[in-house]
């Protein structure tokens, strides 16, 4: 695989890139284990609420009244993580960083091509299904000096107008920086993506923020740093993004099989990026990807069934002039 790490260290300093490489295959889909639900094998360890359960945190020892369970009878303190299922996408929200920890899409030559919905019909909004305490609001971005980034971008969802309001919900977003990084460079990653459809009949991308350290110059030692906006600050800036993309069922791709999966996950820094970068700059294993944001990644399939995305098509940004002026809106 093409990896250019000088490049690739100059971009997100050498702390990250200690993340991204080691002898493991850029395939790899980490150990069978926890796997999410309704997927073959589960084992749905999905944190529930230890209190409907009368055997929760009980401890059967003799002469011992030792209980932490019990605990659980004024309430059960979490983690909740808010998943959301959406037209075009499913998300799953992290209300510690207001920021979600992934959204997934399906798209398709077909639902690419259906042209329903209008960007200039949709408008930002909060999401009231997140308890108001833990809830990003608009105010916050508002002149923060970054834009309300989508993960799950509103171009992929022009099939219907519900569809595409979907992906202006505060919790399909994350604090980008704006010019070079969301309005340039990764909305250019966007639309790879979207040409993927032209050689694939189902593409699927996972999206989401990543908070990597990095070597403090004082002391040499590595920290994890990231700005907040809000006011009180409630929203954490992410560091960096990741994709995840599987390319399924290939168009005439050689001796492409429909039962194999075409992967390639990329991770690009929260950070103004030249067009001339080339994308291969910022490919990284599938297995670093999973230890940096804490998710088991294509754990079910076949080691066998996964290729290498950038080894069947080109991986190469276009680079396309967006109008900045509609993108540059008070708040972004």
């Amino acid at each position: 695989m093409s990896f250019s790490r000088n490049a690739f260290s100059a971009l997100v300093g050498v702390g990250t890139v200690s993340y991204f490489w080691g002898k493991s295959s850029a395939l790899s889909g980490g150990n069978s284990g926890t796997s999410f639900p309704g997927s073959t094998g589960s084992s749905n360890n999905i944190p529930s609420d230890p209190s409907s359960s009368n055997q929760a945190g009980r401890v059967s020892l003799v002469g011992s009244n030792v209980d932490p369970g019990a605990f659980f009878k004024y309430g059960f303190p979490g983690p909740i993580h808010d998943l959301e299922t959406r037209q075009e996408f499913i998300s799953c929200y992290d209300r510690r960083t207001r920021n979600p920890y992934w959204v997934l899409e399906h798209i398709t030559p077909e639902s690419l091509k259906t042209k329903g919905a209008d960007r200039k019909n949709s408008i930002f909004k909060e999401d009231e299904q997140i308890p108001e305490m833990f809830r990003g609001r608009l105010k916050d971005y508002f002149r923060s000096g970054y834009d309300r980034g989508h993960q799950a971008p509103a171009a992929n969802a022009k099939f219907s107008q519900q569809a595409m309001d979907d992906t202006f919900y505060l919790t399909n977003m994350c604090p980008q920086v704006g010019e070079g990084f969301n309005r340039d460079y990764w909305a250019h990653l966007e639309y790879f993506c979207r040409q993927l459809v032209d050689k694939y009949n189902s593409v699927r991308i996972m999206t989401g923020p990543l908070y990597l350290p990095k070597r403090d110059p004082k002391d040499g030692k590595f920290k994890v740093t990231y700005e907040m906006i809000g006011n009180p600050p409630n929203i954490a800036v992410p560091t960096h993004f990741f994709k995840l993309v599987v390319a399924e069922r290939p168009k005439q791709l050689g001796n492409g099989r429909d039962d194999e999966l075409h992967v390639a996950a990329f991770v690009l820094p929260n950070a103004p990026i030249s067009n001339s970068t080339t994308l291969i700059e910022f490919e990284v294993p599938v297995n670093a990807l999973e230890r940096s944001s804490g998710l088991q990644l294509l754990q079910n399939v076949p080691k066998e069934k996964k290729k290498e995305l950038c080894k069947q098509v080109r991986c190469e940004i276009t680079v396309r002039e967006f109008n900045n002026t509609v993108l540059a809106l008070p708040g972004k």
